[in-house]
């Protein structure tokens, strides 16, 4: 048997904004509180389940670059340009990070500069 990932760890300035953006980007619900962390996860089964749940954890430290590890997603109900506006109007906003503008995926950053990139694929709810 192999591990999985059970959670990801967000650092943040704002763990209420970044856990209302994320939530309504996944369709996740607020799971619980702790020490002003906020964690987030799918509704129907919370931690645990094959979908890895996010804490957003305060932290004053301020992002000074490019973060080594970003978060990709897939629309499951739309294509990429439909769901490309939703985040946009959710408070996503485009990053630049060097792409050439050939690419299949959009490069995002959340509210707090977070980069995260939307893919073409569709995916299965």
């Amino acid at each position: 048997m192999a591990s999985r990932i059970s959670e990801l760890v967000l650092d943040c300035a704002d763990p209420e904004l970044l856990a209302r953006f994320w939530s309504g980007v996944l369709g996740y619900v607020e799971l619980g509180r702790e020490e002003g962390a906020i964690e987030i996860g799918p509704a129907d089964v919370g931690f645990g389940g094959l979908q890895p749940t996010i804490i957003l954890s305060p932290s004053n430290d301020p992002k000074t670059a490019k973060l080594p590890l970003h978060i990709d997603i897939n629309a499951v109900d739309r294509d990429q340009d439909a769901e490309l506006e939703r985040l946009l109007a959710l408070g996503a906003r485009r990053a630049d990070v060097g792409q050439t503008g050939d690419e299949s995926w959009h490069v995002l950053a959340d509210p707090e500069g977070n980069e995260f990139c939307l893919l073409r694929k569709r995916l299965n709810p």
